[in-house]
Formats: C-alpha cells, structure tokens, sequence
C-alpha cells in the first residue's frame, strides 16, 4: 500500500488515512489539542507531501506519522503559549447541538478523567504513556518520535507506571482487596 501511495494511488492515500488517523486523533486528543481533527488533517498533507522522501516498512511508516503529528503537537502547544487562553465557538461544543445533555457529561468525564490522570505526570512521561498506549507505538519508535534513546524511554515509561500505580494505591480504601488479589 506505501508503494502505491508513494506512486500516487488514491486509494491507497484513503486507506492509509483511514488506518492511521483514528490513533492520530487520539494521540493528539490526549495530549491536549484543541483542534485534533484539524491538527489530524494538518499532518497528513505533510505525511502525503513527503511520502516521496519515505523509505521504510509499516513499522517505520507509523513511526514517520508520529513524528509529524508529534512535532505539529508541539507546535501548536507553543502558539498557544504564545496567545494565551482564547475561547473559539465550535460545532461541537455549541449547545444548541448537543445530543443529549448525559452523553455530553459522560464523554466530558471520561475524557476529562483520561486527562486529569496523564496531566499528574511530568511532560517527558506524558508523552512517552501516550505515544505508547494510544499510539501503540514500540519503545524503539516512541525513542524516534521523541528524539531519546530506548533507555531513556523505557526509564520514562518505567517512572510514570510507578507513578501512576502510588496513585492509584493512595485512593483505594484501606482493607479492600483489589480486583486482582489473590486472597
């Protein structure tokens, strides 16, 4: 599919969008973007426009779409920095459209949830966690992505799991066997 997108092919563009910009949007989603549908569109014209420079498998070709949408990211963030906080009017956000008010509340807190878990760790984690959960990416590609070593992620994924089980611990209550104890 890569050599008939690199020829290309329609379809084979099409197919790759479709297979890779779900997880895009999610990535980019978690991390924080505001327009992540938009940002997702944004970094397949620059994966498209340099599918001529591509050399590589499925694997490398993932790797090279996370790279793009990492560095679109980060982009972004520092514009946002830059501006300061501004509240534009959206489609989805406009209540006059919503569907119901419970599904509304209930994606807002499973999202906001996500969010509130992943924003309690230091940058550096955060992204490795995303990368590799959302982006199911390898240790090898997150590496690439982030410009890093293996050892520096796996030290990166290593500190923010145990991070994140010290929460966890501190909010269950005392006594109470966990789902997975063996008692």
């Amino acid at each position: 599919m890569l050599l008939a997108a690199q020829s290309g092919a329609q379809w084979a563009c099409t197919n790759l969008w479709v297979d890779h910009a779900p997880t895009v949007v999610a990535f980019l989603r978690a991390r924080g973007s505001h327009e992540p549908e938009d940002l997702t569109s944004e970094v397949f014209l620059a994966v498209f426009d340099g599918l001529d420079r591509f050399h590589g498998d499925a694997a490398a070709f993932r790797t090279f779409v996370f790279t793009i949408a990492y560095r679109r990211l980060v982009d972004e963030l520092r514009r946002r920095s830059k501006r300061g906080h501004d509240v534009e009017w959206s489609v989805e956000l406009d209540e006059r459209r919503s569907p119901s008010a419970e599904q509304a509340a209930i994606q807002q807190m499973s999202d906001a949830s996500t969010r509130a878990v992943l924003d309690q760790l230091p940058p550096d984690q955060r992204d490795v966690m995303v990368l590799r959960i959302i982006g199911d990416l390898t240790v090898d590609q997150v590496a690439e992505v982030l410009g890093k070593r293996q050892g520096a992620v796996k030290a990166l994924q290593r500190r923010a799991l145990e991070s994140l089980r010290k929460k966890f611990a501190r909010g269950r209550t005392p006594g109470a066997a966990s789902v997975d104890s063996r008692e």
